[in-house]
């Protein structure tokens, strides 16, 4: 029997697998716990709890002696112990200004799904998104350009709206999943995927993968181009630096700052605060230089799992420490306010 006292052992296994996404620890790691949560929650309840009593959890494919362990102390109406030592390292104390901008954000801009290189499906995104207390976010899988991240063609982003579209309608009041495209810069600046299909999406993040190393002659006019486009909402990640992590160290890429962030405020393209860990992009020198510009602002996850979603706190403190205005940051907008601002960029006409 279950006890009556039980935790919902699917729950915790998926919060212990959030919280190591939000740590960065090993993705094998946060696979067998959602991995785990998938199998608990195909069984009748009653053969969990009987498992359990015998010892036998672990015959069971997808479940080891770490997660059954948890599953066991969850039926016992317990904390995990996995879970409370995470919960007790999660987070730092936040001064006021930061937490004015956390409170402030109504969603994301930035988000991948496994359609190309996230590692979560659709709806999970959301409903992590939702859960956090998101109004809205917005699927920004790449395009097919980017190979290696398994960049979505025309063809396949087309599919995804449809299912962006059944999904929404499941959602209920207060949370909506918006359509978008992390597109990449070409080399002359235009955007990989067509006019038209750019033209549907609700929000376009613009952001150049490849030749980072190009010097700032070809750079600039490269940025500028995809800034002038009436398409281009979000100018992802400028400099793409990486600082840390798995991938290793990246400089930034050089460009003419004072020109691209007077282009962002002329077009009225918002440099994206990155949160991501490992890029914190732009640089603290950078971020105040497009503040001093007059530019809009997103501070987007760029999440790949659902752990992720809860980054955006970097982003906060870096707006906060920089002195970015609140109201300069989109996603601190309605939905509605949002959606009025990405319509007139498509309304207007190509530089």
């Amino acid at each position: 029997m279950v006890d009556a006292g039980a935790r919902d052992p699917v729950a915790d296994l998926k919060q212990i697998a959030f919280l190591l996404e939000r740590a960065r620890e090993p993705t094998y790691r946060v696979r067998a716990f959602r991995t785990a949560a998938a199998r608990v929650a195909e069984l009748a309840p009653g053969e969990v709890a009987e498992r359990s009593s015998a010892g036998t959890l672990t015959e069971l494919h997808g479940i080891g002696d770490v997660t059954a362990r948890c599953i066991t102390e969850s039926l016992a109406g317990e904390v995990p112990v996995y879970l409370r030592r995470l919960e007790a390292t999660e987070g730092t104390p936040i001064d006021e200004q930061t937490a004015a901008v956390r409170a402030a954000l109504r969603g994301d801009l930035h988000t991948h799904s496994d359609w190309s290189d996230g590692g979560s499906p659709i709806d999970e995104m959301a409903r992590t998104a939702k859960a956090l207390g998101h109004e809205y976010s917005v699927l920004t899988d790449h395009s097919p350009r980017l190979k290696v991240a398994n960049g979505l063609s025309a063809d396949r982003l087309q599919q995804q709206l449809r299912v962006v579209a059944e999904l929404n309608e499941g959602f209920g009041d207060g949370y909506q999943l918006l359509t978008g495209i992390e597109v990449d810069i070409n080399e002359d600046g235009t955007l990989d995927q067509t006019p038209a299909l750019l033209r549907s999406l609700a929000v376009v993040v613009a952001s150049v993968h490849s030749k980072l190393r190009s010097p700032s002659s070809e750079m600039t006019p490269r940025m500028i181009a995809a800034i002038s486009n009436p398409n281009t909402d979000v100018l992802g990640h400028c400099t793409g630096r990486l600082v840390t992590g798995g991938r290793g160290q990246r400089p930034e890429s050089t460009f003419d700052a004072e020109l691209v962030f007077a282009a962002c405020a002329q077009f009225g393209v918002a440099v994206e605060i990155n949160s991501r860990p490992e890029r914190l992009d732009p640089p603290k020198r950078l971020l105040r230089l497009a503040v001093e510009a007059g530019c809009l602002f997103a501070i987007d996850t760029d999440a790949h799992a659902p752990g992720q979603l809860d980054w955006q706190l970097n982003g906060c403190e870096r707006a906060a420490r920089c002195g970015v205005p609140i109201e300069r940051i989109v996603n601190t907008w309605t939905q509605a306010d949002l959606l009025a601002w990405t319509a007139d960029h498509s309304a207007r006409p190509a530089s």
